[in-house]
C-alpha cells in the first residue's frame, strides 16, 4: 500500500473548476489513518480525563473528614499523620462522548495547496476519532452543508468512521438545499444527552449566524472549534482578469486583480472577516485552532489539544 508521503501520485487531477489537489482514493484514506494513529501516540501520550469529582480509581484530592462522608474513603496513611480523619476523592470514571461535528459544504471542496480543506477536515477526524474513541469512550457524528446531512449515534471504537469518510468524499454538485453551519450546531445540541465534548470541524463561510446556537451548545458542553483554511482565501494572486464563483450560491463577479490596491484591499477585508471569526469563538468561551491546507496540520493540532489539556 502506498504511504500518505506518495499522496500526490493518487491524487485525482485538479481542474479549474477544482484547483489544487483532488480527492484521495479510499485505499490512501485508509493508509492516512494508519499514519496519523502512529504520529498521534508519539505526539500525544495520555488520555483525555473526566474533569467530574467521584467514584472512580484515580486520585483526584485528599481532604479533612466531614460528617456524612463514606467512611469506606478515609485515607488512613493521611489520617495516621495528621491525627485528623482524611478522605480520598477520586477522579470519576465516566464514559466521555465526543461529538464530531463536520463540515461537508462544496466550500470545504477547495485548495490550492498541499491539499483541500476535506481533506484536512477528514484528517481531523480520524484523529478526532482515534482520541475519542480509548478506554471504552464513545463517538458520535453529525455532518451538515449537504442535501444530506447524517447522524451516527455515539459508538464505541473507531468501526465506520474511515467508511463514512470516504462515503462523503462524493462531491455535492451544487450548493443547493444544503444545511447551514447553524443548523449543524443546533443539530448536535438537541442530541447531545450528557455534557460531552464536542469538536466543530469548519471553514466557518459564509454567514456568521451561527454565535447564538454555538453559545448555546457551550453552556452545556465542552467546545473546540478547528477552523480550516487555504492560502488563496486571504489574499489574491496578480492573475489578470478573472471570474470568481461562489460554490454554494453561485454568485459571480469578475475582478482585475491586476489592481494592487484591489489586493490590498481584499487582504484587508479577508483578515477583518476571520478577526472577526475568533471573536465570536472567544465572546462565547469555545476554544479555537486554525489548520491550513498548506504543511503540516497534525502538529499545530495536536500541540493545541496538549495546550488544553494543561
Amino acid at each position: 500500500m502506498k504511504t500518505p508521503g506518495s499522496a500526490n501520485a493518487l491524487l485525482s487531477a485538479s481542474s479549474p473548476a477544482r484547483p489544487g489537489p483532488g480527492t484521495m482514493p479510499e485505499g490512501l484514506l485508509k493508509a492516512l489513518d494508519v499514519s496519523i494513529a502512529r504520529r498521534m501516540e508519539g505526539l500525544l501520550a495520555g488520555d483525555f480525563r473526566s474533569n467530574l469529582l467521584g467514584t472512580g480509581s484515580e486520585l483526584a484530592m485528599v481532604r479533612p473528614y466531614t460528617p456524612g462522608d463514606d467512611v469506606r474513603r478515609i485515607d488512613w496513611n493521611v489520617t495516621a499523620r495528621t491525627n485528623e480523619p482524611h478522605v480520598r476523592v477520586d477522579l470519576a470514571e465516566r464514559v466521555l462522548v465526543t461529538w464530531l461535528v463536520l463540515d461537508t459544504s462544496v466550500s470545504m471542496q477547495f485548495g490550492t495547496a498541499d491539499r483541500r480543506k476535506a481533506d484536512v477536515a477528514e484528517g481531523v477526524a480520524i484523529a478526532i476519532g482515534h482520541l475519542a474513541t480509548r478506554r471504552g469512550n464513545r463517538l458520535g457524528i453529525v455532518t451538515f452543508g449537504d442535501s444530506a446531512p447524517k447522524t451516527i449515534p455515539p459508538k464505541q471504537g473507531r468501526g465506520g468512521l474511515v467508511g463514512l469518510l470516504a462515503a462523503l468524499r462524493r462531491e455535492p454538485e451544487d450548493g443547493a438545499g444544503t444545511t447551514s453551519l447553524s443548523e449543524g450546531i443546533t443539530r448536535a445540541g438537541s442530541l447531545t444527552r450528557q455534557r460531552s465534548l464536542v469538536v466543530v470541524v469548519s471553514d466557518f463561510r459564509g454567514p456568521q449566524d451561527w454565535r447564538r446556537p454555538l453559545l448555546e451548545l457551550a453552556s452545556r458542553h465542552d467546545v473546540v472549534a478547528v477552523e480550516v483554511r487555504d492560502p488563496r482565501e486571504q489574499e489574491l494572486s496578480n492573475a489578470g482578469l478573472l471570474w470568481l464563483v461562489d460554490p454554494e450560491t453561485g454568485r459571480q463577479l469578475r475582478v482585475d486583480t491586476r489592481s494592487r490596491r484591489l489586493r490590498e484591499r481584499f487582504a484587508v477585508a479577508a483578515q477583518a472577516e476571520r478577526a472577526q471569526v475568533a471573536r465570536n469563538f472567544t465572546s462565547v468561551g469555545v476554544r479555537h485552532v486554525v489548520l491550513t491546507t498548506s504543511g503540516d496540520w497534525l502538529r499545530p493540532l495536536v500541540v493545541f489539544l496538549r495546550r488544553s489539556r494543561s
